[in-house]
């Protein structure tokens, strides 16, 4: 399936020169004058060799048919990490290098989209967003009220996170799983 070079995100699997590749990262330059173009870092799959590729943003890209579901994580251990779909409970292992940097955002029992390819897992997605702890952060300097600062604080899930100067330790905050930035104060 086709699709344009803009559209690709984190996890979209595309298959180029007969290769699969899994999307890691995908930015989209508009400068002034040119053209747009649209930056792929991507880990092949076969060997987990990084590429990065440059498209025009509207350059049409082979997206690979990959079959993706909801997963259940269950634990990790010697051979990987293992989930299980609800509906069949079968179940899957994945490789370290597939999890890869997204590993502390993994808790028992969490749903994620897995994509499989041939049997194999080749993509992890995890939800967008999600609850932490603050465990440990700097305390509240007075007087500092600009809502510009933000001062580093460590997560329940070992995570580092740049959050506003008053949330505290123990406040339980909602974070983006992209790119570890705070989103808000969770409602709970």
């Amino acid at each position: 399936m086709k699709v344009i070079a803009s559209s690709l995100r984190k996890g979209n699997v595309v298959e180029l020169d007969g290769r699969l590749y899994v999307v890691l990262t995908a930015t989209s330059f508009h400068p002034g004058k040119g053209t747009p173009t649209t930056q792929v870092d991507m880990r092949r799959i076969s060997d987990g060799v990084k590429v990065s590729e440059r498209w025009k943003t509207t350059e049409q890209v082979e997206r690979a048919h990959v079959d993706e579901r909801e997963y259940d994580y269950l634990y990790e251990d010697g051979e990987g990490f293992h989930f299980m779909e609800p509906e069949s409970y079968e179940q899957v292992t994945v490789a370290p290098d597939v999890v890869g940097d997204q590993k502390p955002y993994l808790t028992e029992g969490m749903r994620v989209f897995l994509q499989v390819h041939n049997g194999v897992a080749i993509a992890i997605e995890l939800p967008q967003k999600m609850t932490v702890e603050i465990t440990e952060t700097e305390p509240v300097v007075k007087g500092q009220t600009a809502s510009s600062s933000y001062k580093p604080a460590m997560t329940d899930i070992g995570v580092r996170v740049m959050v506003p100067p008053h949330i505290g330790v123990g406040t339980r905050i909602i974070i983006n799983t992209e790119d570890n930035s705070y989103v808000e104060r969770a409602k709970d």
